[in-house]
């Protein structure tokens, strides 16, 4: 049996009587950190240069940190709300400071996206890996401690913990020391909103060499809300939702674009003709996939995920997910996400519950182990994945920029695109915006060579932008730039076009169909408003945690954030504001915000810009 502490101070020393002073610290990703653990051992580790303390970690969650006026009085009430009681990781704002000690590294193999761009030690101690690999990166470098959030259970008056959100890397590496190819301390930290997960990570108590477990060190899961899902996202979400085949197998990436996606698998499922309506809207003239790709699913998907979130239970609800493999309809590695999906979990009938199993990362991103089982069940897969760029000739930018610094890791992509050459039927779907905003400009995120590549051409299959679909697998190289320029947005495609023609790679003859030439923002926005004045778009299609007010604000907000990037545009909301009062929907926003009783000359500039945006929010 573990040693039971309720200090976390406490416990941090006996793991340094019971390790050495070479703390080599596995954390789990996101979810998973025993945040009272981890501060501990920093803590001694600051007060004693004698131990070397070297943190391995993924995906450092931080709440939210607001600088403007508005973003503090929108986002600081959803901060205390969402987050008030979740501890703050100290090694993470020591490296914010640039202050960590000589003696305490930090190396992380995935940053929360854009996070870590401007920190040099962080960027320095970044290991580029596979999801897969981590767990071998970790046992190569001596890993001896390895804390983890858990769920606990008491059966027959004995504790039982469950792994819940992090399983991924934790039953890897506890099947090299069942194998005598590892050596570690296995210590849980008990969270009583953790769900408690069926499957193998449900774990006897003597697995772990100590538990700390007391309501002082309890304390609320990290939970973001869903963001709404903007028209570019819910057209890449459509495109992609017309290429899941019935019967096969879904895998789905972070973010708005899985949303979307989920939410158009529903709309295909539940309002056919709806679906097909949409599409004809959204792709004009254009030819329409094969009925199996468009049809209500009668067999159902079954669903392999490294990531699990609330959309998956969606799809579960929506009965899309539902071919069984085994009883299982939904395995993954870990999961994030708002407190809604955290209390699904907690509260799902046993029985419903263990059709979702919680499986090793390299079960849910590799075939190998069991190989012809998983050819079995993985049939006519779909990984979809974010992208932030592609070229013309098919590689894709997922993880990092042209000049080194790294935005957030490969993780499972490569993985998933292995997956997708692998098995018989699948295809990796790369998902990605036509383009970006930097500063006043737009820029293209299709371009026709860039200076890093996280998925190289050789790999190229499917690419979905909110223009439609490039089917580019064992393509040609200029059938591949020909496919892409179709998807990109339509400001910028005679100049690709002309880089590609200058390279020698396209035919200077070739013209883009002319249903290709309006890849506008605008009529994207057109094609989809039917849909979303009709409710079957919805901004949160899932739920969330954010008010009905905030709800309403955060479009203004957005169109106010948009603005400032154009004096202009932010004097004409200025204008507008001052010259038309708010009505009494408008007032509550304006409450909300604490600006319905203004007191100073910035808080009655917000009131006017804030109303202004309000009234065209409602209007478009």
């Amino acid at each position: 049996m573990p040693k039971f502490f309720s200090d976390p101070e406490a416990i941090a020393e006996h793991i340094v009587r019971d390790v050495g002073t070479e703390l080599v610290v596995g954390l789990p990703l996101a979810l998973g950190k025993a945040n009272h653990i981890v501060n501990a051992l920093y803590a001694r580790a600051v007060a004693d240069r004698s131990i070397s303390l070297t943190l391995f970690s993924a995906l450092t969650l931080e709440k939210p940190k607001p600088k403007s006026l508005l973003e503090r009085r929108f986002i600081g009430p959803v901060i205390d709300r969402l987050f008030g009681g979740y501890p703050d990781l100290a090694y993470a704002e020591a490296l914010h400071r640039g202050a960590l000690p000589p003696n305490i590294k930090v190396i992380e193999f995935f940053f929360l996206a854009g996070q870590w761009l401007h920190q040099p030690f962080a960027q320095q101690h970044y290991i580029s890996a596979n999801y897969t690999h981590a767990a071998s990166y970790l046992l190569s470098r001596g890993l001896n401690v390895v804390p983890q959030l858990v769920a606990k259970r008491v059966v027959d008056g004995v504790p039982r913990y469950s792994l819940s959100c992090n399983t991924d890397t934790t039953l890897d590496v506890l099947r090299a020391r069942a194998q005598g190819r590892a050596s570690f301390k296995l210590i849980g930290q008990v969270n009583s909103e953790l769900p408690f997960m069926p499957g193998p990570g449900d774990l006897p108590a003597d697995e772990f060499a100590a538990v700390l477990d007391s309501p002082d060190t309890d304390f609320p899961l990290f939970a973001p809300p869903s963001e709404p899902i903007s028209d570019t996202k819910y057209a890449i979400g459509l495109h992609a939702a017309g290429l899941v085949r019935d019967g096969g197998t879904l895998q789905i990436g972070i973010g708005q674009v899985g949303d979307a996606l989920a939410q158009g698998l529903v709309v295909r499922h539940r309002d056919n003709a709806q679906f097909h309506g949409i599409m004809q809207r959204l792709a004009p003239g254009r030819a329409q996939l094969g009925a199996a790709e468009t049809a209500p699913f009668e067999k159902g998907l079954y669903g392999v995920s490294e990531m699990l979130f609330e959309a998956f239970l969606g799809l579960i609800d929506a009965g899309i997910l539902k071919r069984d493999i085994g009883g299982v309809i939904l395995h993954g590695a870990f999961f994030l996400g708002p407190q809604s999906f955290y209390r699904a979990l907690r509260e799902m009938p046993p029985e419903q519950l263990a059709r979702i199993q919680m499986m090793p990362v390299s079960f849910t991103n590799e075939i190998f182990g069991d190989e012809d089982g998983k050819r079995r069940a993985r049939v006519d897969a779909r990984f979809v994945n974010n992208a932030m760029m592609a070229t013309l000739l098919g590689a894709a930018i997922s993880d990092g920029l042209e000049n080194g610094q790294v935005v957030s890791g490969v993780g499972g992509q490569y993985n998933f695109v292995a997956q997708a050459f692998a098995l018989e039927g699948a295809r990796s779907v790369l998902a990605l915006e036509a383009t970006r905003q930097s500063g006043k400009q737009a820029q293209s995120n299709i371009r026709w060579s860039y200076g890093h590549e996280t998925i190289p051409r050789h790999l190229r299959d499917i690419f979905v932008t909110e223009y439609g679909v490039a089917d580019v697998r064992g393509m040609a190289d200029a059938d591949v730039i020909a496919a892409m320029l179709q998807v990109a947005d339509s400001r910028f495609q005679g100049e690709l076009m002309r880089q590609a023609m200058d390279a020698g790679k396209l035919p200077r003859n070739h013209e883009i169909p002319a249903a290709h030439r309006e890849n506008y923002p605008e009529r994207i926005s057109d094609a989809l408003k039917p849909a979303r004045d009709a409710g079957l778009l919805p901004s949160f299609p899932f739920g969330s945690d954010f008010t009905d007010v905030e709800q309403r604000l955060i479009p203004a907000l957005q169109i106010l954030q948009q603005a400032q990037r154009t004096p202009l545009q932010l004097a004409g909301l200025l204008w507008q504001g001052m010259r038309h009062p708010p009505d009494a929907a408008g007032r509550e926003c304006l409450a909300r915000l604490g600006l319905d009783k203004p007191t100073h000359f910035a808080e009655r500039a917000y009131r006017a810009l804030v109303t202004a945006a309000l009234q065209r929010s409602r209007a478009s």
